[in-house]
């Protein structure tokens, strides 16, 4: 068993995003004798696949439900198919990101080039 405060240093977050994520039933730890916050080793792997899934830009109700499927299909497969199909989606969007991101360095750099013209012909350079 871990401690919250233990969970949260090994993580690099506060105890209360791990306190929101129990709220959201992303994580469901278990008490101590005292009532305090006891996670799991399956706690602990739970918490890993919510940083990789927030790294991958998916939000807290996809990792959710991401993460419930394995509960309901310990083959994974089910689990393993919705990340397929968020993935997929999220590549679309990273790929208009990127679509939209080139374009404005595009217009940022044709105004550049502008401006130091204008700017050399009021100097009379």
């Amino acid at each position: 068993m871990i401690s919250i405060s233990n969970l949260s240093k090994e993580f690099g977050v506060s105890t209360r995003t791990l306190r929101y994520y129990e709220e959201l039933g992303l994580l469901k730890p278990g008490r101590d004798e005292w009532g305090r916050r006891c996670y799991t080793r399956k706690d602990h792997a739970k918490l890993k696949l919510i940083f990789r899934g927030k790294r991958l830009g998916f939000t807290l109700v996809e990792i959710k439900e991401m993460i419930g499927l394995f509960d309901k299909d310990r083959t994974g497969i089910k689990q393993l198919e919705k990340a397929i199909e968020y993935g997929e989606h999220k590549i679309i969007e990273v790929n208009e990101q990127i679509r939209e991101l080139e374009a404005l360095r595009e217009d940022t750099l044709q105004y550049l080039e502008e401006f130091k013209v204008r700017l050399l012909l009021l100097r009379g350079e």
